[in-house]
């Protein structure tokens, strides 16, 4: 026998549904990824100001900020094809987040090349960026990711429009792998190329799939 519940009952069942999002939809998902994407410069702030950073602390803010950059720049593609695998759609609504973090750590890459192995001379940067392959890719990358930074907001999107929008916001693609052809040179000096290669084939991995469902979306509309 199916059981029944009294009216009073399934009235509060419903409102308990109602409660009980899911965590990705939670009102605190977006602060709790934010403090998350904060952590790696809070740590890096803290050993800049602990002298916990090695021998040659200037490098490794320069290189740590560097990395996480790309690291945020892979994470942000990996959003639609894990919200697809995954069937979790709510995903989407952290890209823009992450995204916006690639940027903030970029920014804090070139601001620590500028300051800490520049002096913050313009004259010095200008003519050193242009002499150097690696550095010139990155400031590439770094140029690319601006316009999309800028246009991260609902406001930008409706100016734009969605089309244009959207066709503007593939630069990412041109952004990551000149960034890993300059994580590429970088490496070259010492001839060290394992993390390359994890970063490479995350992003052959990332990238494949898009191609494929670009491949396969004709068919499907033929279909």
């Amino acid at each position: 026998m199916s059981a029944v519940l009294k009216p009073g009952a399934a009235s509060t069942a419903a409102r308990g549904a109602v409660r009980r999002k899911p965590l990705l939809l939670s009102p605190a998902a977006k602060p709790l990824l934010f403090v998350l994407c904060l952590l790696p410069f809070a740590w890096l702030f803290y050993g800049a100001y602990a002298n916990t950073l090695g021998a040659n602390p200037a490098e490794a803010l320069i290189r740590s900020t560097g990395d996480w950059t790309l690291r945020f720049l892979c994470i942000t593609l990996s959003v639609t094809p894990l919200r697809q695998w995954t069937k979790q759609p709510a995903l989407a609504r952290f890209r823009r987040m992450l995204g916006l973090f690639a940027f903030f750590y970029v920014v804090l890459h070139f601001l620590a090349y500028s300051w800490l192995d520049m002096g913050l001379d313009l004259d010095a940067i200008v003519r050193d960026i242009p002499k150097r392959p690696f550095a010139l890719v990155g400031f590439t990358a770094f140029l690319l990711m601006i316009p999309l930074a800028a246009t991260s907001f609902n406001r930008a999107i409706k100016a734009l429009g969605a089309k244009r929008w959207q066709t503007l916001h593939k630069l990412v693609y041109a952004t990551v792998l000149l960034g890993l052809l300059h994580f590429f040179w970088m490496r070259a000096a010492k001839n060290n190329f394992a993390e390359v290669s994890v970063y490479a084939a995350v992003l052959a991995v990332l990238l494949g799939w898009r191609v494929r469902e670009a491949l396969l979306r004709p068919r499907a509309r033929a279909g």
